[in-house]
């Protein structure tokens, strides 16, 4: 879940990005006693994600504002559905349209394309998951909509776990030493991950205590083989030439999670939209 606290500060500079010293439109064409109804309707099929946050946008504007959802967060909805009823002061019902549209319609976006990705991969128990190929400062946003869409969550960032990237392993000197080095100084309750390219970096990668090996841009053959050399000993992530065409046949090498930054950076808004 998201914090409250950490979305309503977000919104907050949000408002003051969009609104600047003021809306000089709405601000000189609508009076304090002007009301407006109005209503939140969908224009395409799609996964719902971001409704606490819209209504945050709306009740840091004015406490006046009544919003009745009738769809919660990971609903699937369909083209013509009215998601939600608004209604208040014209002024704050405005003001606030284009930062509310873009939180839900981005998070919504990210849902939706993650459930795509997680629909494809079928029965099989793999996970899709994010990367940290995210928008700056909208991360919290981004990995909650992953979550929402029915994928799983990848490290939220540099210090949630040790990943040994192909130019550490230069920098070490070798994938043992990488993570010997990391092993004597990480807290005992971080994972430390391994990027392999090559099933013999996965042999030797075996060879430490390593938590999780990621099969690096390996095609399907030799991911089935590094699953079996692996063994279940070790997490296994794929990574690489994920798409919506490649994701089943990824899954189907005994991989356990799937990493794509196509579900977050890729991913289209949803067309969604307050009509008056």
């Amino acid at each position: 879940m998201l914090s409250s606290f950490y979305v309503k500060d977000h919104v907050k500079a949000a408002l003051a990005e969009d609104i600047g010293f003021g809306d000089i439109t709405t601000e000189n064409l609508a009076s304090e006693t002007d009301y407006l109804k109005g209503a939140l309707n969908t224009r395409c099929d799609g996964v719902l994600c971001g409704t606490d946050v819209f209504k945050t946008v709306y009740e840091t504007l004015s406490s006046d504002i009544k919003i009745k959802f009738y769809f919660k967060d990971g609903d699937r909805i369909k083209k013509g559905d009215k998601i939600a009823d608004i209604e208040g002061p014209a002024k704050y019902l405005l003001m606030g349209e284009r930062v509310a549209l873009n939180y839900i319609q981005r998070m919504s976006g990210i849902a939706t394309e993650t459930r795509k990705y997680q629909d494809k991969i079928g029965d099989y128990p793999a996970k899709i998951v994010d990367t940290r190929k995210t928008t700056p400062n909208f991360r919290a946003f981004e990995k909650y909509s992953v979550k929402v869409g029915g994928g799983a969550l990848h490290r939220f960032n540099l210090s949630d776990c040790a990943m040994i990237k192909d130019n550490h392993i230069r920098l070490a000197g070798s994938i043992t030493n990488a993570v010997k080095k990391l092993r004597e100084n990480i807290s005992h309750a971080h994972k430390i991950e391994v990027e392999c390219d090559t099933l013999e970096q996965v042999k030797e990668a075996l060879s430490t205590d390593c938590e999780i090996i990621m099969l690096d841009n390996m095609d399907i053959d030799s991911m089935k083989r590094a699953c079996q050399m692996i063994n279940h000993k070790a997490i296994v992530e794929a990574s690489g030439n994920v798409n919506l065409e490649t994701v089943n046949d990824i899954a189907s090498t005994g991989v356990d999670i799937i990493s794509s930054s196509a579900i977050v950076a890729k991913a289209p808004t949803l067309d969604l939209a307050l009509d008056i």
